[in-house]
């Protein structure tokens, strides 16, 4: 089963609490995250900065990959 970018996000923040924590939000609103399919925009800088995965991987629907981003 392919992993959804929200649960890499909450793997990669040591669990949904964390996230949530990093975020300065509930706990609730980052499992909400789940049902949404995607991480909302004005979340992405902390989102980004709690996980260290980059907006362009957190929504490849409205950020692109240079080339250089592909090869890292």
């Amino acid at each position: 089963m392919v992993m959804s970018i929200v649960d890499k996000a909450i793997e990669a923040a040591g669990g949904a609490s964390e996230l949530s924590k990093k975020c300065g939000l509930h706990r609730t609103s980052i499992l909400f995250w789940r049902t949404l399919g995607h991480i909302p925009v004005k979340r992405l800088n902390d989102v980004e900065a709690a996980t260290g995965i980059p907006r362009e991987e957190l929504r490849p629907d409205l950020f692109e990959r240079t080339p250089s981003q592909e090869r890292a």
